[in-house]
């Protein structure tokens, strides 16, 4: 049998979870976010349902904007344990298989399996989390992560497509760099500088001269991306948080500097708090600003030792924020915290 990984992506996740449950919903376009009322200014969606998306309803739009394209949308607010319970029930149906599950978020898995028939494994995958959980999901099949993930837009809603290494270049050798998972608009402009503009230019670029431009790890990655991705085996394990962050952006900018640093500490204890709940310790502290034109500036610290005391936490975060040029309003504020890896059972 062939080893193939796969990637089992559910289908409007936030919104599908919400029509499960109030099934009245079904066929109408839901859109999710925030505290659900779009007449709030500074509230974004999380995700919209494939009717709302007809409406050009998308992920990080502001609310308001969505009531605008499609004023007969439902608005519900975001239920993090909703979601949280969701995702559990359908990581549980993959694992019941004889399979390696990954884990990468709520909505999405790659599983580790050997196969002769690969699509009738994500054909009995697909249909087993539809009957148990009553969601719908795409799978793609492929010998790599980014092979296996690139499928599922393939196969985006409820379908399963294969691409495979053979068929790489020939399926994305003319889009942009872009279109490989990982690569952003920034690494995308670099490599733009070294005449890299297409997947196909990255899979044939050298690869000593991406050794020079981005250094001796992530260059060579570059390549292999450009090649369809590396096959490192799919791993059964939970991913480990290497931060945590409290940001919040206000309804009304903040103007008064004792306002500020009144959320700036309330910030920086309930990420402390969460912190010590979890038995991690913090290395570092950040804090990132965003003005109302939305120009975003982040500032890092890392501590003497390492902690859990909010009054460090705090202080540092002030002397993060104090090493600010504010000149003006704050739109959103936010405090994040690098933490110690995890330690191990015995």
């Amino acid at each position: 049998m062939a080893n193939w990984v796969l990637h089992v992506d559910l289908d409007q996740f936030l919104a599908a979870v919400e029509v499960r449950r109030r099934p009245e919903l079904a066929g109408r376009p839901v859109v999710v976010g925030g505290d659900g009322d779009p007449r709030r200014p500074r509230q974004v969606v999380a995700t919209a349902s494939y009717e709302a998306r007809a409406f050009g309803v998308r992920a990080g739009q502001p609310l308001a904007e969505a009531a605008r394209r499609c004023p007969q949308a439902v608005f519900l607010p975001s239920d993090r344990p909703a979601y949280d319970a969701a995702s559990d029930d359908v990581m549980a149906v993959l694992r019941s298989f004889p399979v390696v599950v990954e884990v990468w978020g709520w909505d999405e898995a790659f599983v580790g399996a050997g196969s002769d028939d690969p699509e009738a494994l994500a054909a009995t995958l697909r249909a087993a989390v539809a009957q148990r959980t009553g969601l719908s999901c795409a799978v793609g099949i492929g010998e790599t992560r980014l092979l296996a993930k690139t499928a599922t837009g393939l196969a985006k809603p409820g379908g399963i497509a294969r691409l495979v290494r053979a068929d790489w270049i020939a399926e994305m050798g003319n889009r942009p760099v872009t279109a490989i998972w990982g690569i952003g608009a920034r690494t995308a402009a670099r490599l733009a500088e070294a005449g890299v503009h297409t997947v196909e230019n990255l899979a044939r670029a050298d690869h000593q001269d991406l050794a020079r431009r981005f250094g001796p790890t992530i260059g060579p990655h570059l390549r292999i991306l450009g090649l369809g991705g590396d096959d490192t085996p799919i791993v059964d394990e939970p991913i480990v948080a290497k931060s945590r962050s409290k940001e919040e952006t206000f309804t009304s900018d903040v103007t008064s500097a004792a306002e500020l640093e009144a959320h700036l500490e309330r910030l920086a204890r309930a990420v402390t708090d969460e912190v010590k709940k979890a038995g991690r310790q913090i290395t570092h502290v950040a804090v990132k600003v965003r003005t109302p034109a939305f120009f975003t500036r982040t500032k890092i610290s890392k501590l003497p030792a390492v902690t859990t005391d909010a009054a460090v936490v705090v202080s540092t975060a002030r002397q993060l924020l104090a090493r600010f040029e504010r000149r003006g309003a704050v739109r959103l504020l936010g405090v994040r915290v690098v933490l110690t890896p995890p330690v191990a059972e015995a």
